[in-house]
């Protein structure tokens, strides 16, 4: 099996090391199988794609759709390298999977708006629903038509990109997984998470903006409190598909 191309963000060590351990064991990989780029610490290596089953690309802090004024650098920076990425890898149809902030990513990539004001989710589960070709996809074999799901982010995709294939829905946001051409995928969920990584991440984020701080001790009691298992077959089956 070719190795997997990893992307971080996260430049909390915690947060960072927490989400890879989470891609391992959800997609059924070994370390070995796997190259970690931590885009906080460097940016991209020269690399050819040719080299690799696949792409996933974690979450993250930052928002693709903040003004560029006031961006953070460190931000601006990783999303420069990642939307660098994405030319080649829409022309190869590359095996591409972005979790949450991978969405805005392929959003922006494909030429679709994204922002904060339309379908923006607070921390928590949600209810999520396959779409009729959600159905028929290899990625959401397995997945029940509907099933629970962790989310928190504050910008969405807000209309479908042309081209691209819409596969799960929810209430709150509508644009919760798509597909652009037969292999790049994304989710607005975290296909990873379980309620203890969210509870991790919550002590973690607490001060940015994504709830009320006093709202810490609810919101880990809530996710602890869910049952997640369906989204992690994604990974899994992205792992097996393309590896």
């Amino acid at each position: 099996m070719s190795r997997f191309l990893i992307l971080q963000l996260r430049p909390e060590d915690g947060a960072a090391d927490e989400e890879f351990a989470a891609f391992l064991a959800r997609g059924g990989l070994s370390a070995r199988k796997v190259q970690r780029v931590r885009l906080d610490q460097a940016p991209i290596p020269e690399l050819s794609l040719e080299d690799y089953a696949g792409i996933i690309v974690g979450g993250g802090p930052g928002c693709i759709s903040d003004d560029p004024v006031g961006k953070d650098p460190l931000e601006a920076r990783i999303e420069a390298d990642i939307m660098g990425l994405m030319p080649e890898v829409l022309a190869r149809d590359m095996p591409f999977l972005g979790c949450c902030y991978g969405m805005g990513i392929l959003g922006v990539a494909m030429g679709a708006p994204v922002g904060k004001g339309r379908y923006g989710e607070g921390i928590g589960g949600v209810d999520c629903n396959l779409t009729q070709d959600g159905a028929c996809d290899p990625l959401l074999d397995g997945v029940p038509e509907t099933f629970r799901a962790l989310v928190g982010h504050k910008e969405a995709v807000e209309e479908l990109p042309e081209g691209a294939v819409h596969l799960v829905t929810s209430r709150p946001c509508p644009f919760q997984m798509i597909r652009a051409g037969r292999n790049v995928y994304a989710t607005q969920f975290h296909p990873e998470a379980r309620g203890e990584n969210f509870a991790n991440r919550i002590e973690i984020y607490r001060e940015r903006g994504y709830f009320a701080p006093e709202e810490a001790a609810p919101l880990t009691q809530a996710v602890l409190a869910e049952t997640i298992t369906a989204p992690e077959r994604i990974l899994h089956n992205f792992v097996t598909r393309f590896g």
